[in-house]
């Protein structure tokens, strides 16, 4: 089968128009990642395991902005709304896969605050390279391992529903939807991914914070409490900028009747396009460690 992309509906005539700003998004999304990439890789002070995994961050989304980019472009600069059931299926492997992996980091991220706050002492024996590196690896495989069941088992179905997807690239939910044969296993496992992958994972990052501020708590002085906040705050910012969407486009999935196509459009969008560009910008704008190296590097 082939599948049709509704793109923004309603403002089909204005698409080359709405095409500016998607292609601002992609251009700050990718030169903001790039940059923190090449600041960590490049200044001996973000050698640090928190830069690591911002690294790491920053690598997942250009991921995510590279596998919806080629969909999204095609609908609003050449008014190309199809795409193949293998096409399809593949991006949606890799978009739901490199969701998974950010949740992970965004959980490793949580404990290294945790650690940092709350052991500094030991912060640098607990959180070695070798370390960081298998935490980092631990989430790629199991994103990897999670979301490779949901391209098989709808390669499996037949579709006869239509043909028009609510987004302008392939989640699993959306393709499902269109699938006429038997799709009780595909929902099921759907619901076991959300739960244990990113439900799991949220969960996690909340105890790590309830934990966090035990251990702020603890510290006497009130400069110290403020300083050691500080340092979490655009950590929490973006996993809210993450984690809202996400679970709102979960749940407007359940209610899929009673809300109008427009609006699943600009939240899947929000969910896709937001976090990558914004998750460079907020570090670069709280940690003083990266708008240093920034100002080294523009001199």
């Amino acid at each position: 089968p082939t599948f049709s992309f509704i793109g923004i509906p309603g403002l089909e005539a204005a698409h080359m128009w709405i095409s500016i700003p998607f292609c601002l998004l992609y251009l700050v999304a990718l030169a903001g990642n790039v940059l923190l990439l090449i600041l960590v890789r490049t200044e001996q002070n973000l050698h640090e395991p928190q830069f690591y995994f911002l690294a790491m961050l920053a690598l997942a989304d250009l991921g995510l902005s590279l596998s919806t980019m080629p969909s999204v472009l095609a609908i609003f600069w050449f008014d190309v709304h199809h795409i193949g059931l293998n096409a399809c299926l593949t991006q949606m492997f890799f978009i739901h896969t490199l969701s998974s992996v950010e949740s992970g980091i965004l959980l490793a991220m949580a404990f290294d605050r945790f650690v940092a706050i709350s052991h500094p002492l030991q912060y640098t024996t607990i959180l070695t390279n070798s370390r960081v590196t298998k935490m980092g690896l631990a989430a790629l495989l199991r994103g990897v391992m999670l979301m490779t069941p949901l391209p098989i088992l709808l390669k499996r179905l037949p579709f006869c529903k239509g043909q028009t997807l609510s987004y302008s690239y392939c989640l699993h939910p959306d393709v499902m939807k269109l699938a006429c044969g038997q799709v009780k296993i595909n929902i099921f496992y759907g619901l076991v991914l959300v739960v244990f992958s990113f439900g799991v994972d949220f969960l996690l990052i909340a105890i790590s914070y309830a934990l966090i501020f035990q251990a702020v708590l603890g510290i006497a002085s009130r400069e110290g409490q403020m300083k050691a906040l500080n340092t979490c705050l655009s950590h929490i910012f973006i996993v809210f900028i993450y984690y809202g969407p996400l679970l709102a486009i979960t749940v407007m999935h359940r209610v899929s009747h009673q809300s109008s196509p427009l609006a699943h459009a600009v939240l899947g969008n929000i969910y896709l396009f937001m976090p990558p560009m914004l998750n460079p910008i907020v570090y670069s704008l709280k940690t003083k460690q990266i708008r240093a190296a920034l100002r080294k590097s523009l001199k």
